[in-house]
């Protein structure tokens, strides 16, 4: 089956964005100081997680006052966090896994949305469902890249954003994977450097990862 127009989209936005942050915010209000370092720094697609209350909050205000960031949702979960996504107007959502309901929401649309996998039967899901951009987490823990390279074989049309494990040391490794079209991260905006409002670090932690691809 072919990618979806929701697949498809995500794709298109993933290959722009060799490194996405995933961030968990706590505090609405660091969130524009946050996304402007990030932007700065050359890094314009980012995740919020749907991990504390303040998630929501924090992606609407990036969307209404960055306007260079494109801002997708992370740890969406069901329907019903896919829809809230398309109508706070964020540019994509992304699950660490999928279920059934999710990929008939994310299909009927084109909306950009990327499914998680683990193994051979979820890529046989996410695939027949139309999607051939996928999440693959938790990706160190999950095997890796010998993983990764034995999931390429019998699925050659799949490309993948790894998450999971992965940081500043291994991150180019995963990149030069031929299969590898992004990967997700939360070292570029660690807890510690949010707390403190270190926006110029976390800005310099960005303009590294934008040179972690060769």
């Amino acid at each position: 089956m072919s990618a979806n127009a929701s697949s498809m989209r995500a794709r298109e936005l993933l290959v722009a964005a060799p490194v996405i942050p995933v961030i968990t915010i706590d505090r609405a209000s660091d969130a524009v100081p946050l996304a402007r370092a990030l932007v700065q720094g050359g890094l314009r697609v980012i995740e919020i997680t749907l991990r504390t209350d303040a998630a929501m909050d924090a992606a609407k205000a990036i969307i209404a006052d960055v306007p260079d960031a494109v801002v997708g949702l992370g740890t969406v979960l069901t329907p019903d966090d896919l829809e809230r996504a398309q109508k706070i107007g964020a540019a994509f959502a992304i699950s660490p896994g999928y279920s059934d309901g999710l990929l008939r929401a994310a299909a009927a649309g084109d909306f950009a949305y990327v499914p998680g996998i683990q193994t051979a039967s979820d890529l046989i899901a996410c695939v027949t469902a139309g999607f051939d951009v996928v999440k693959f987490f938790p990706a160190v823990s999950a095997g890796g890249l010998a993983a990764l390279n034995a999931l390429s074989g019998p699925f050659p049309s799949v490309s993948y954003c790894p998450t999971g494990g992965i940081g500043e040391t291994n991150a180019a490794e995963w990149l030069a994977h031929p299969k590898v079209v992004a990967v997700g991260g939360s070292w570029i905006t660690p807890a510690s450097a949010i707390a403190k409002g270190d926006w110029q670090g976390i800005e310099m932690r960005a303009r590294a990862a934008t040179k972690l691809r060769g």
